[in-house]
Parts: structure tokens; sequence; C-alpha cells
């Protein structure tokens, strides 16, 4: 029986032995699974962390038109646009992808505009972030641009819609003439917010080469061989009669002419006395299409008024495509002043077809032929024949 006893010690010992074994392992198990869980704890919340504290975005410093010095991101993705101007020349910068957001007229498809409508797919859909005058800044928060690109129009208080957005602001000239300075600082300061120099400069340049050809065409035809103009029918805030005309009117400045309206002293567009005009009897007259309805009903009441102009007379009354809706159209302008050119100085402008000329500069301002598209919808380089349209 002793060799039982002696066994059974045996099994005692070695189960002892193994239970002892089992409970270190256990406990080194358990603190090696402890300090996993620690170091899954620890890269928790390392992680978290790093989505706490997002990685600080990089910004540049540029100077806008009231000469504000604003901190915008490195690489501009996303902006809006706010007041008449800005989203147009938006487009002729070729940006107009960057738009996240337009006024609500943007998203009425108009041939008066053509930056509008050739790009209007492109603005149909995205959020409306305020009307012509009005801001609607919980939209521009809620769109959410890098920035906020504004004209000194209206309501121009960049500084106090940057503080209540939290958006950087920049300010503009933007232009309501052909090619003056706010049309090439807006140009510059565009090019720098968008990373776009290279666009600005061509723009620049292109403008720099329309004035020379304009001028060097046009400056040594002496006075008294220049025919005297004037142009009804005027756009400005609205369609205007006959009377609707322009002191210093972009197209006739461009070429020297003899410009009945800036013989009164004004500035910009005005209605002039009809009486006035028929003192003047210019050689020539041109009709902006906006105000040709109300010239013909004018007619129709009063005809012997028009049979006393010799420009009715003679068959020399020509069209003007109306370039001003919500300020200037650069690009209609420019046409308008080649085709006023073409007629008033024949000789110096022989080499010109004004239709191509037209698409020469739609072309290099929003990157396609519009022309045709505009004579489509009524709007072309023609003669007028008041009382017969």
């Amino acid at each position: 029986m002793k060799w039982k006893k002696v066994l059974i010690s045996a099994l005692m010992l070695s189960v002892i032995m193994t239970g002892c074994g089992g409970a270190k392992g256990s406990q080194e198990a358990s603190k090696t699974e402890s300090g996993a869980a620690a170091e899954d704890e620890s890269s928790t919340k390392d992680s978290d962390t790093a989505k706490q504290e997002p990685e600080e975005k990089q910004t540049r410093t540029v100077k806008d038109s009231a000469g504000r010095e604003v901190e915008i991101p490195a690489e501009v993705e996303s902006i809006v646009c706010l007041n008449v101007s800005t989203l147009r020349y938006t487009c002729y910068m070729q940006a107009q992808d960057l738009v996240i957001g337009v006024e609500d007229y943007e998203q009425e498809k108009s041939i008066s505009r053509p930056y509008n409508y050739v790009n209007y797919d492109l603005f149909a859909d995205i959020p409306v972030i305020g009307n012509n005058g009005e801001h609607y800044l919980e939209s521009i928060i809620e769109t959410d641009p890098d920035v906020i690109m504004m004209s000194a129009y209206d309501d121009a208080d960049v500084d106090g819609i940057q503080s209540k957005t939290g958006i950087p602001v920049v300010l503009v000239p933007g232009s309501d003439e052909m090619m003056d300075e706010g049309a090439y600082e807006t140009f510059r300061i565009m090019g720098e917010v968008y990373g776009k120099e290279e666009r600005a400069e061509e723009l620049t340049k292109y403008m720099d080469t329309v004035k020379k050809d304009l001028e060097s065409r046009t400056k040594d035809v002496k006075e008294e061989d220049k025919p005297s103009v004037y142009v009804g029918g005027v756009s400005y805030k609205g369609a205007h009669g006959f009377e609707g005309t322009e002191a210093g009117y972009g197209p006739f400045k461009a070429i020297n002419a003899k410009n009945m309206a800036d013989e009164t002293g004004q500035k910009g567009p005005f209605n002039v006395d009809l009486e006035q005009v028929l003192a003047w009897n210019p050689d020539v007259l041109f009709v902006d299409f906006n105000g040709l309805d109300l010239i013909k009903e004018h007619y129709s009441s009063n005809p012997e008024y028009y049979s006393q102009l010799k420009a009715v007379e003679e068959g020399k009354v020509y069209s003007q495509i109306s370039f001003r809706s919500s300020a200037s159209n650069l690009e209609t302008a420019l046409a308008d002043t080649y085709y006023a050119a073409s007629v008033l100085y024949p000789e110096q402008f022989s080499d010109i077809d004004p239709a191509k000329k037209a698409d020469e500069i739609f072309n290099t301002l929003l990157g396609t032929d519009f022309y045709e598209t505009l004579k489509e919808n009524g709007y072309e380089f023609r003669q007028i024949q008041i009382g017969q349209e």
C-alpha cells in the first residue's frame, strides 16, 4: 500500500505545480493583455487627438482695392460673388468653376449678359447668396466659400461682412465702363486670388492691344472730317427711348468720335431734351436695341419728329447691341466699338468684319463664339429703319 501513497503524493504534487504554473501564466497573460489594452487606449487617444487637432491650412495675404490686407487660403478652391461685375469678371478670368453661390438674378438666363448666358448651367442650381443689393449672410455661411469676392458697388461693407461671416472678403473695383483702370485692377486682384496671374496678364495685354489698335486708326482723323454722331435708346437702370443717351459713351470715346452728348457737360447716361437732338441734327445715328421698342412707339405717334433728322432721311441709322445690363459687359461694348468704327470711319476700318471681330472678342473673354447666338435672339449689327422695323 505504501507504493500507492507515494503515487498519490506524486500526482497531487503534479496538480499543485500545474496550478501554480497556470496561475503564473495567467498572470503574465493578463499583464500582456493589460499592456496591449493600454497601448490600444493610448493609440486611440493619439488618434482622437489627431482628429481634434486638424492640420492647419496654409494661408497667404493679398491686398484688395481698398488697400486692405486680407488673409486667404494658399489655394482658393471656392468663392461666392457679391455685387455687380464680380461674377462677370470672374467668368472673364475663366474662374467660374470656383463659384459655389450666386445672387438670385444670375439664375435667370439672360442674353443681355453673355457671361451669364454662356455659363448658365453652372449657376442655375447652386445656392443663392443674395440679390442685387442685399446679401444673405446666413446662406453665405452655410455655403462656406474659401473667399467672398465683392465689387465696390452698392453696399460694400467688406469689414462688416467679413466679421459677421468669418470668411475673408476681397474687394475689387469692378467696372461700368470699357477699358478703364477699374477693369485692369479687377483682373490683377482676381488673378492673384484665383492663382490665375497668367490669365490676368493675357486679358490685360489684349485690352492694351485693342486700345492701341483703335487709337492708331482714329487719332489722325481731323475733327472737321469726323461725322457728328448721337446714340439713342441707351440702357441704364432700365430701357429708355430716343432721349436716352450717354456722354462719354464708351464705344465712341474709344474711337475719338464726335459724340454730340459730350457737348452737354453731362457725365454718363442721361435723358436729353429731344429738341436738342433736332438742333444737333447729327450726321449719323445709332440705336441701342434695348430702347428700340420705345423708339418705335414714339415714332408711331410722332413720325414728323424723326423726318426732321437728316440721318433718318439718308438711311444713316445703325444698331448698337445693348452692353449695359447690371453694369457694362466688356465684350459686347468692345464689339459695339468696332462696329461703330466701321460705320464712322469706313476707310480706316476697311479690313474689319464686325461680326468676325465680335467673335474674336467673345472668344478671348468668354471662350466661345457668341455673335450668332446674339443674332438668333434679335441682336445684330445692321442698319435700322425707324418706322419700318
